[in-house]
């Protein structure tokens, strides 16, 4: 039995200078948590040497703990990526990359359809700064091609679009961009590294970069707010993580936690949401109330070659798509009934994003978010629905009492 041994500091000493070390070796399902923003060095050798770019020493919370580079380890597995910046949103990794790129006198191009904050970015403060910025179809190669100039420093894609659910030749746009010495940057938020690889859309295509909010499908829960910049290319990621790192960019440890806890069910969920989302808007595609329904999957549908090029071959042959569709719903009604049509259901609740376990719905004012025409969209109300993990018999009667409480026969 070991004997106590006698104090040679004062309690309060002690208590913050204790010398026992657990023993290594320990393992369990999930990662260890490590919560620091001063890091201890061994001596001042290791202080002097270590570099806050690499990820084989530790020098300061906000560039790494062993709990952040391994979420950052398997998100690069799951993109099909080699280096991995981690930020406080999905918004925070697109401005990331926004800022470590451009500068005054340079150009952004931007999809019209793209998600509108990212737009709402170029409009504030990238204009206040001197950055240009256009916006361009995304269904034609063409018009990026005749948009790129000597000042284009950089392209932001989106597969499918936000809201809209157009999906654009993400090969050919990548070309392109090749073409021009462009950085090519994709919002991969929608893809979730599950339905496409970004950086290898075959023949040797793919994005320069994927941003992905990491708040929809790998936290799943609705509860975590984070994002990520991944890489393939070393000297572009330096330039991303160099900002990142000036900007004081970083995210807590618990919700890293949360990530590495519901990363392993990622692809079983987005396959459960895919699932319910394409029987949903099959089943809206026959209501008289609606005069069009936008899911990328659907034949059809904008983009649908496309998706079916790039996606088709997932899941055994069905594709894959995240569980997120739009409808249009018949313009003889009125905003105010589109509106009550919301507010009916019970199961769909009215909120932002999605990836969660509830279903959620939102109706948007289309003309207010498009600078360009939309001849492939029908007239009508947008009304974009997140699919949850609910049964979908409840969420197909759910839909069903709304729309005969709210919108009448016409």
């Amino acid at each position: 039995m070991n004997e106590p041994k006698q104090p040679t500091q004062q309690p309060q000493t002690a208590l913050i200078h204790h010398p026992y070390q657990p023993p290594a070796g320990f393992q369990a399902p999930q990662p260890g948590v490590y919560k620091a923003s001063t890091v201890i060095f061994p001596n001042t050798a290791a202080m002097r040497t270590r570099d806050w770019r690499s990820r084989h020493g530790y020098t300061y919370g906000l560039h790494g703990t062993p709990t952040t580079f391994t979420l950052e380890e398997r998100l690069c597995q799951l993109e099909g990526g080699l280096q991995c910046v981690l930020v406080p949103s999905g918004l925070a990794a697109l401005a990331n990359v926004a800022l470590a790129l451009l500068q005054s006198g340079d150009e952004v191009l931007i999809p019209d359809n793209a998600y509108g904050p990212n737009k709402a970015l170029a409009e504030g403060e990238l204009a206040r700064w001197g950055i240009s910025h256009q916006w361009y179809d995304p269904l034609s190669p063409a018009d990026l091609a005749q948009r790129l100039g000597p000042r284009t420093r950089l392209v932001w894609l989106e597969a499918p679009g936000s809201v809209t659910m157009e999906f654009p030749d993400l090969p050919a746009l990548t070309r392109l961009c090749r073409e021009h010495g462009v950085i090519s940057a994709l919002d991969n938020t929608w893809g979730a590294g599950l339905a496409f690889n970004p950086f290898d859309f075959g023949e040797g295509w793919g994005v320069d970069i994927s941003a992905h909010a990491l708040t929809k499908y790998p936290s799943g829960g609705g509860d975590v707010l984070m994002g990520s910049v991944i890489t393939r290319d070393e000297a572009l990621h330096l330039r991303i993580k160099g900002t990142h790192m000036r900007l004081g960019l970083g995210v807590g440890a618990n919700d890293v936690e949360t990530l590495l806890r519901s990363l392993p069910s990622t692809a079983l969920r987005y396959r459960a949401h895919d699932h319910a989302a394409r029987q949903l808007a099959g089943w809206l595609q026959q209501r008289a109330e609606v005069v069009q329904v936008l899911h990328p999957a659907l034949a059809g549908a904008p983009g649908h070659a496309q998706w079916q090029a790039l996606c088709g071959a997932a899941d055994g042959g069905a594709g894959a798509a995240a569980g997120l569709f739009s409808i249009l719903l018949d313009p003889r009604y009125s905003p105010a009934q589109v509106d009550a049509f919301c507010d009916a259901l019970k199961l769909f609740k009215l909120g932002y994003s999605w990836g969660g376990p509830i279903s959620l719905v939102v109706p948007y004012a289309l003309r207010s978010m498009r600078h360009q025409p939309t001849p492939h969209l029908h007239d009508g109300h947008l009304v974009r629905f997140s699919i949850g993990l609910e049964a979908v018999t409840d969420l197909q009667a759910d839909l069903a009492q709304a729309l005969a409480a709210a919108l009448p026969s016409l």
